[in-house]
Formats: structure tokens, C-alpha cells, sequence
């Protein structure tokens, strides 16, 4: 199982690092309902860090510039308040590069042990961030598509790496 969920994984990460770079500089603050596409994003990346392997982990630390509501999709943030593209993409690359280290050395038998202080297992952590992770995807996703007319490009299950640099779009939006 741990290869399975390995294999979606690194395709999840790789459609989540794609997505940010199709994010263009002008839409980077745009405020959808009060929230500024940053804040969803960040909050998808702090969801990432903390909750994929152990919320309960005494040492975690959160980056060094969150602040107490940062991740906090109910609180709008003040006007000058912003996070900087490059300080999500050096976040997302530690997340990234924390997740990978995690699957490397997880099994299938810890899958359905609780890591220590947190009441789940580690099985449902991985499949509830999946579905929380994703869910604030396609929200992005439909942000970026309705503002670029152009669809960010998506792995599926089986579908091969694109060639091309990041970001990757779709070649006819209008087809899909």
C-alpha cells in the first residue's frame, strides 16, 4: 500500500507545485470572497505540513513567517498583509522534501499504527489530507480557470510528466 500511496503522492505534489507556478502575478493577491489567492494556498501548504504525517507532533514547527491566523480561511486578512510567492515556493519545497523523507521510511504494517500523541491513524491522516489537500486544489484550479481561461494541467493516474518547464497548461482550453 505504501507504494501505492507513494506513487499518487509525488503526482499530487508534482500537479500542487505546477498549479502555484500557473498562478499569475496578478492574481497572486486577488482577493475570492474577502480571502486573497495566497491565503488559499498557504493554507493548503500549512494543512500539508501539519496534518499529512502527525498534527500531534510535539516538535513541529510552524514556517517562520506564520503568524496566529495565517492559515485561517475565516479570518480575512488586513490589506498589506501578504505572503510572497517565493516564500510559498521555498515552503512548499520543505513540505515536499518532509513528505518524500516520511513515505521513504514508512510500511504498510505502521499504516494502520497512530503515531505518537495524535488519535488517528496513519493511513487516515494520509487519506483525509488527500482529500483536504485536493479539495483546496480545485478550488485554486477554478480561481486560475476562470480568471486565465486556461486549465492548469493535470496528471490523472496514469498520465505521463509533461517534458515542458513548469507551469503546464492544457494546449486547448476550449476542448475541456
Amino acid at each position: 500500500m505504501v507504494e501505492d500511496i507513494i506513487y499518487l503522492t509525488k503526482r499530487a505534489l508534482w500537479e500542487t507545485e505546477n498549479l502555484m507556478k500557473c498562478i499569475p502575478d496578478d492574481l497572486w493577491e486577488k482577493r475570492y470572497d474577502d480571502i486573497p489567492m495566497w491565503k488559499y494556498v498557504y493554507h493548503m501548504l500549512f494543512s500539508m505540513d501539519r496534518w499529512y504525517i502527525n498534527p500531534g507532533d510535539v516538535s513541529y514547527r510552524e514556517p517562520s513567517f506564520h503568524t496566529e491566523h495565517l492559515a485561517n480561511l475565516n479570518v480575512v486578512p488586513d490589506a498589506g498583509e501578504c505572503i510572497s510567492r517565493a516564500q510559498l515556493e521555498k515552503y512548499f519545497l520543505s513540505v515536499r522534501k518532509k513528505i518524500e523523507t516520511y513515505l521513504e521510511s514508512l510500511t504498510d504494517q505502521e499504516l494502520d499504527e497512530k503515531p505518537e500523541g495524535c488519535d488517528m491513524t496513519r493511513f487516515r491522516l494520509i487519506l483525509g489530507q488527500f482529500r483536504h489537500w485536493h479539495r483546496h486544489m480545485g478550488i485554486v484550479y477554478g480561481f486560475v480557470i476562470e480568471d486565465c481561461r486556461k486549465w492548469p494541467y493535470v496528471l490523472n493516474m496514469l498520465g505521463e510528466y509533461p517534458r515542458d518547464p513548469m507551469p503546464n497548461f492544457y494546449a486547448d482550453f476550449e476542448k475541456y
